[in-house]
């Protein structure tokens, strides 16, 4: 029986030999291909690194400072066995991983490390002696918290480094050891100096949420409305007790807040004609940069045709920021899946800008109506929140 042509090519050594060195060049290109999916340092690698390194060292190197709660739980603050809320917080530091590694959700990262700061703050409006309010707030919020940032946080070097994977990850880790050092030193002096217990828990929070801040740092959406909200409603808030404090009459102060409003309105359409045209990064930028100037010049505000000029063109340019800030998050998302992920985790800084703002700002303004001190912080942020959007549009 004569064989096929295919058949005695087969067995042709040209045609052997020619098969067997197009499957050793596929192997090698699909090893360089492999290679190139690898930064192998870099600043941008590197960088990673130390992000994950303070994260590390903000989250499971406070965990392991346990012992300090430990001593001052049994023998001051909760009078019995809080072994418990050490023992849920690494079941959950470890165990919480089965998830968020499985999906490697990048966003659980983000998520985790507000949720840790939401957690430590609540730790210090705990009570003494009510013991489930530290569980929640500690063993489970912070346990919870950790597993979420933790796999995430270290899987994520691997797309970095290959070769140098390891020593990367063994950096990373240091973190935590170097955390477990340091936070047991400042929790002893602030728990038993003049600080005390609740002071000296939202001490380290500040500390912690500082250096989460880091490990966000190429998050685009985060850092901005982090300052920009923390002085955008500044002016909106205290125009007509300004007005009021100016000497101007009641009838006329009690609309400047309306002419402020009214223009705001107006201002959330407008511009986003101009964003198919200038994009919404280029637009953002500069209202906001032209709503740190108007704070800047908010003092020169002192009469009624100054103030309406003001109420004007603060509640127009102020307004870009609600207008323009979802259209420019869903441009950032891959896919229309994440939009959702990405707007939730803007909301949730927008969130803390909001909440420490005002207060900061009228705790500035004091009794004495000290109005550059507010005014000089408002506008500070919203430059500096400025100056993160022009960073995340031309450099990141």
């Amino acid at each position: 029986m004569s064989s096929s042509p295919e058949t005695q090519n087969s067995k042709d050594p040209s045609v052997i030999k020619r098969n067997a060195f197009a499957v050793e060049e596929a192997q090698v290109n699909t090893l360089v291909f492999r290679e190139a999916e690898f930064a192998e340092g870099g600043w941008k690698a590197w960088f990673v690194v130390f992000k994950v390194w303070c994260h590390q060292f903000a989250t499971l190197g406070y965990v392991n400072a346990f012992g300090v709660y430990n001593d001052l739980y049994i023998r001051e603050y909760l009078t019995h066995d809080s072994s418990w809320i050490e023992s849920v917080q690494l079941f959950l530091v470890i165990s919480v991983g089965l998830f968020t590694g499985r999906a490697f959700d990048p966003s659980s990262y983000d998520r985790g490390l507000v949720l840790f700061s939401i957690c430590l703050f609540t730790l210090s409006l705990t009570q003494s002696g009510q013991y489930y309010q530290v569980f929640l707030a500690q063993g489970l919020g912070l346990g919870i918290a950790s597993g979420m940032t933790y796999v995430p946080g270290m899987a994520v070097i691997a797309h970095y480094f290959r070769r140098r994977r390891a020593v990367a990850l063994g950096i990373a880790a240091s973190g935590s050891g170097v955390g477990a050092t340091v936070h047991p030193i400042m929790l002893n002096s602030l728990f038993h100096g003049r600080a005390g217990f609740r002071t000296g828990v939202r001490a380290s929070a500040g500390l912690n949420t500082g250096l989460f801040v880091i490990a966000l740092v190429e998050k685009r959406q985060f850092l901005e409305p982090l300052f920009i909200l923390a002085s955008l409603y500044f002016p909106i808030y205290f125009i007509q007790l300004q007005a009021i404090m100016n000497g101007l009459t009641p009838s006329f102060s009690f609309y400047a807040l309306v002419i402020l409003n009214g223009i705001n309105a107006i201002g959330r359409i407008i511009p986003n004609f101009l964003v198919p045209r200038l994009g919404a990064y280029n637009l953002l930028i500069f209202c906001m940069i032209s709503v740190g100037i108007l704070i800047f010049f908010m003092p020169f505000v002192q009469d009624i045709p100054s103030t309406i000029m003001f109420a004007i063109l603060y509640g127009f340019f102020s307004s870009a920021w609600a207008g323009s800030i979802l259209p420019l998050i869903a441009s950032l998302a891959k896919n229309d899946a994440e939009i959702g992920t990405r707007v939730g985790i803007f909301f949730a800084f927008t969130g803390i800008g909001r909440l420490v703002g005002t207060p900061i700002a009228r705790v500035l303004l004091s009794s004495s109506f000290a109005w550059w001190r507010p005014l000089v912080f408002s506008g500070l942020c919203e430059i500096v929140g400025s100056g993160f959007l022009i960073i995340t549009r031309y450099v990141v």
